[in-house]
Formats: structure tokens, C-alpha cells, sequence
């Protein structure tokens, strides 16, 4: 590890820590109807949003009627994704003429989208047109986002209403998310790109000469290389704030029309967790009591942090069977040093080892470098973080819940120890909700558990894996886990797109969203009827450097308990026979 690769990383994590704060005091006004300084634009806009679909924005949903709209909104979505693919070849700005895309990828595709998942099995350059870039995948990547949002913040008005029978409502919390915040934010981001050198604009391909001629593998020169364009900048913006990760181009961030210099780099990173830490604030503000919010964020940045230096440090110890060898794969001036195997060199180690951590924790998937190449170590860290849960700040909206259903287990665990009922911001927790956040908790290790089994066993997935060994096996329990956990990443080494893997996948993307979401309303729904009790002498307090660390414990005991077995099958094996 390297002093510029720390400071790298230190400036990160201040940014992040300190845009938090303002951001998420706006999206609390936002979500609780008081007037920002967007109101005398926006303001006008959204009303008619409002009489445009004849929505009356004073009346509220129960959580059943909250889901239903969740759930229609949703099919509608997917069902518009994939006909666009379905039909792209008819349809206009279409400069390269694709054709149509295949049945089962998409439905993968359109289930990846619809689920803020965005995991990829084509590649964009090469498969989509401009329309289904910009209608389909763009749409979505708005859209999905600001799904979690409402669901979230439907979520904090349960617990902190003293006594209801509504939650809010979908379409006003859907509208505001995107009008006020995921618009403006990538608008702004998007300019800063273009500014940087991402390609935005509906020109056909273009093609270079090469300037040293190649030999195909049938032996025929290649003398130009094709460039591929489009309106990427727009789409990289959305992808990174909403959590969404999907590339425009095949090897996402890594391409340099996508990501093309440190500032894009930093600011893409900035960009993937800065509305997921934001909501920890706005979630303290909108519950009455800021501190209750700075306690998740302290919890989610001292297990994130941890990952990084994990992940760093193994990536800047370099491949022990090349130090073997007598390669020097040490830092100087004139090197980069580490394992830079996969990785982009005006990014190097330091900066990869960041964003690996970053898209893994945040629900995210985007990468600038290959996953697949990364040491045993540091490709553990990323399954690791999708592993708990994606709730180490986690996507936008889904995240902060995920975390808040592990609240409640803490919470209740406590509660059993000192033999009192358990409570959390004056609502006792009871039977019902430990039932609704334990779903949360086991549906998604269940679902990457078992499939990630047929994977192996099936002779279908057997037969996309190239890699033998330890490393095959990650490679399809790295895929699992990221559908299983809507975060879209990849060890590449896997063939996924086949009927197998886009039919399975795309049922664990789907299991994954709304399997939680359904419990997650539910759990809104029951604590919005529960009177508010008043705190006492012996009510635990959940804003201590104690409870942070008790809800570590239980992060971390629930994943390692969940996924140790098959870690040990594949990257702490792997590491084992690297270092023999």
C-alpha cells in the first residue's frame, strides 16, 4: 500500500461523509412535503404531474394498497423493457440495425433493469440500439431507484407516526424522488462527464485506423477498429446515482467513453454511494432524532471501511506465484505495482481496490476493472459485501431498509436478554415484525444458496463454467450472489448468457426485489398502528457506540453464518493454493 493510494482513499470517504448531511436534510424535506429551494421550478411540474394522471396527492395508501401500486407499476415496466428488445429491430434510432434480442435474454434483461440489478449477459455496444438504451435501459434505471425510495421512506413513516393507518403515498413519494432528486443530481453529474470526455450523442459508429494492422484468428489483417458511440453520458449518470451499475458499453466503467479520467472516476465512485449515506440522514430527520441516523451510517462505514483495507491490502501484495518467479511487484515511480492484472493503469491498485469495495457495497455493479482478475482475497471482499445483505449502505432506498430489518433482529435479541420487550424509536417489536425481518434477512441466502447449488450440479450451468477448480466455483457463486442480491457485478470468466443462467437469474433478481419489498411494506404497515411508547430507564438506546457495535455483530454473524461453507469452497481455498 502506497501513501497516495490512503490518501485516495481518506478523501473518498470525507466527501462521501460530508456531502451526506446536506443531501439528506433535502431529501427529508422533499419526502415530507416542505418547500426546498427546487419548490418555485419543480413545484409547478409536479402538480401537473399530478392532474395529468389524476392522482389526488392528500390521499394516502394503506400498505396493501401501497404494494398493489408497487407491484403494477413494476409488471408495466418490465413488460414495456422487454418488447423494446423484443422488438428493437422495427423500431427508429437503430444506426447499427440489431436486431431483435432473444427471448431469454430479455427477460433477463428486463427483470435486471426493472430490479435496480442491472447485471448484463450482452454486450451493449454490440446488442442494444440507441432506443433501447435510452427508452428501456435509462428509463429503468430512474425508475427503479426511485422505487426503493418510496418503499424506504413508506418504511420510515411506520415507525415514525405514533398511530396511523396509512403510510404514504406511491406516486407522489415516486414523483418527488424522481423530480427532485434523481433528476436534477443527474443532470448535473452528466454534465461533468461530457465535460470529462464521455461520449453523448446519436451519431453512428465510427472506425479508426490502426496505426500497427492486426491478424484475426483466421490470419486475415485487420487494418480499423470500430468505435462505438451513443448517449452514454446520460445513462452512466442515472446508473451511478441510482444504484444501477449497468454499462452502456460492455466492460462498463473500465471503457474510456464511459469513464475516461481520474475526476470522472472519483466523481462515478462519489456518485454510486452519495444518495444511500445521504438517506441515513434524512432518515433520522424524518424519525425526529438525527442521531438514530448517524448510528447506521457509523455502522455501515466501520464494516465498509474494513473491507477496504482488506481489499487494498490484498491487491497491493501482488500474485505470490509471480513474487515466486522473482517479478518485483513492488510500488515505484515507475510502476504501479500489486496485482494489475484486469485493471485499468490511470486508475492502478489503489483506486480499483476502492471502487471493487464501493459497487459491491453500495448494490451498485459497475466496475472499472475485471472482478474475475482480482486476488483470491479482494474477489472475496466484494461476494462478502453482497453477502450481508447489500445493506452496508446498499442500493438507494433498498439499503437503508435492508439495514433497518437488522435493527429490529438486534433490537429484539437484546430485548430477550434482559427479559424486556424489545422496542425501537417507541414501537415495540413484536412476534409479527420479527417474523416480516427475518423473511428480509433469509430469502436472499436461501435463493444465491440454492441456485448457486444447481449451478455446480446441473449439467446446463456446468457448462458455462471454464474455469475448473475453486475458481469456477466462484465464478458461479459470485453470479448468484449478485442476482440474488440486485448488484449486477461479474466474475467474467462465467458464460451467463444462456437459457440457464438468464431464466435462473432472472428469477433470483425478481425473488430478490420484491420478495423483500412485500415484508418490508408489511412491517411498515404493522408498526404504523403501533402506539408510540414512551422511553424509560430501561429502554435500550439505539444511538450508542454499543449499539453500533451490537448491530456489527449481527451483520456480520449473519452473513459469515449464511455463506462461510461455500466461501471455503471458493476464494479461501483459492487463496490457500496461491500462496503454496
Amino acid at each position: 500500500m502506497t501513501t497516495n493510494g490512503l490518501l485516495q482513499i481518506a478523501l473518498y470517504l470525507a466527501a462521501l461523509l460530508l456531502l451526506a448531511k446536506p443531501l439528506g436534510s433535502f431529501m427529508a424535506r422533499v419526502h415530507q412535503g416542505q418547500r426546498t429551494w427546487l419548490h418555485p421550478l419543480l413545484g409547478p411540474v409536479e402538480r401537473w404531474i399530478y392532474r395529468l394522471l389524476g392522482i389526488d396527492p392528500s390521499q394516502e395508501m394503506g400498505w396493501k394498497h401501497y404494494t398493489l401500486a408497487v407491484l403494477l407499476f413494476s409488471i408495466a415496466g418490465m413488460a414495456l423493457l422487454y418488447a423494446l428488445q423484443r422488438l428493437q429491430g422495427f423500431l427508429p434510432l437503430n444506426p447499427q440495425g440489431f436486431g431483435a434480442v432473444s427471448p431469454d435474454s430479455s427477460f433477463n434483461t428486463a427483470a435486471s433493469f426493472l430490479t435496480n440489478t442491472n447485471w448484463q449477459g450482452y454486450g451493449g455496444e454490440s446488442t442494444m440500439s440507441y432506443l433501447t438504451q435510452m427508452l428501456g435501459m435509462t428509463v429503468q434505471n430512474f425508475l427503479s431507484p426511485a422505487v426503493g425510495m418510496a418503499v424506504l421512506v413508506a418504511f420510515i413513516r411506520g415507525l415514525a407516526r405514533p398511530t396511523a393507518s396509512a403510510i404514504g403515498n406511491f406516486w407522489v413519494d415516486l414523483t418527488r424522488s424522481l423530480l427532485y432528486i434523481l433528476l436534477p443530481l443527474s443532470l448535473l453529474l452528466a454534465l461533468i462527464l461530457v465535460s470529462q470526455g464521455v461520449v453523448q450523442n446519436l451519431s453512428p459508429y465510427a472506425t479508426a485506423t490502426l496505426v500497427q494492422p492486426l491478424v484475426d484468428a483466421q490470419g486475415n489483417p485487420v487494418l480499423q477498429q470500430t468505435l462505438p458511440l451513443g448517449p452514454a453520458a446520460s445513462q452512466v449518470a442515472i446508473k451511478q446515482l441510482g444504484s444501477n451499475g449497468g454499462g452502456f458499453f460492455n466492460v462498463n466503467s473500465a471503457h474510456p467513453f464511459e469513464n475516461p479520467t481520474p475526476l470522472s472516476n472519483f466523481l462515478e465512485m462519489l456518485a454510486i454511494l452519495l444518495i444511500p449515506a445521504a438517506l441515513c440522514y434524512t432518515f433520522g430527520r424524518m424519525v425526529g432524532d438525527t442521531r438514530q441516523g448517524w448510528a447506521l451510517m457509523a455502522a455501515m462505514t466501520v464494516v465498509f471501511v474494513a473491507m477496504i483495507a482488506v481489499s487494498y491490502a490484498a491487491e497491493a501484495a501482488g500474485n505470490p506465484r509471480l513474487a515466486s518467479l522473482g517479478i518485483d511487484q513492488t510500488a515505484t515511480a515507475l510502476a504501479p505495482g500489486g496485482n494489475m492484472e484486469g485493471k485499468e493503469l490511470r486508475f492502478g491498485v489503489a483506486s480499483t481496490a476502492l471502487w471493487a469495495a464501493v459497487t459491491t457495497a453500495g448494490s451498485n455493479g459497475a466496475v472499472n476493472a475485471m472482478h474475475d482478475s482480482l486476488t483470491p482475497l479482494g474477489g472475496m471482499v466484494t461476494m462478502v459485501l453482497m453477502q450481508l445483505g447489500e445493506v452496508i449502505f446498499g442500493g438507494v432506498g433498498s439499503g437503508l431498509y435492508g439495514m433497518l430489518a437488522f435493527v429490529l433482529v438486534a433490537v429484539f435479541v437484546s430485548g430477550l436478554m434482559v427479559g424486556r420487550t424489545p422496542e425501537y424509536l417507541g414501537k415495540k417489536i413484536e412476534a409479527y415484525e420479527i417474523k416480516m425481518a427475518s423473511l428480509l434477512i433469509l430469502i436472499m441466502p436461501i435463493t444465491v444458496l440454492g441456485l448457486t447449488a444447481l449451478g455446480v450440479v446441473t449439467a446446463a450451468g456446468k457448462a458455462s463454467i471454464f474455469n475448473p477448480g475453486p475458481h469456477g466455483f466462484s465464478e458461479v457463486f459470485y453470479a448468484f450472489t449478485s442476482m440474488g442480491n440486485n448488484n449486477g457485478s461479474a466474475f467474467a470468466g462465467l458464460a451467463a448468457n444462456t437459457p440457464f443462467y438468464n431464466l435462473l437469474g432472472g428469477l433470483a433478481m425478481l425473488i430478490s426485489r420484491f420478495w423483500l419489498i412485500v415484508p418490508t411494506l408489511a412491517l411498515a404497515g404493522s408498526l404504523v398502528r403501533k402506539k408510540r411508547v414512551e422511553s424509560s430507564a430501561g429502554t435500550l438506546p439505539t444511538h450508542t457506540p454499543l449499539f453500533i457495535g451490537w448491530l456489527v455483530v449481527i451483520v456480520l454473524l449473519v452473513g459469515a453464518l449464511n455463506f462461510l461453507p461455500a466461501l471455503a469452497l471458493g476464494p479461501i481455498v483459492e487463496h490457500l493454493l496461491l500462496a503454496m
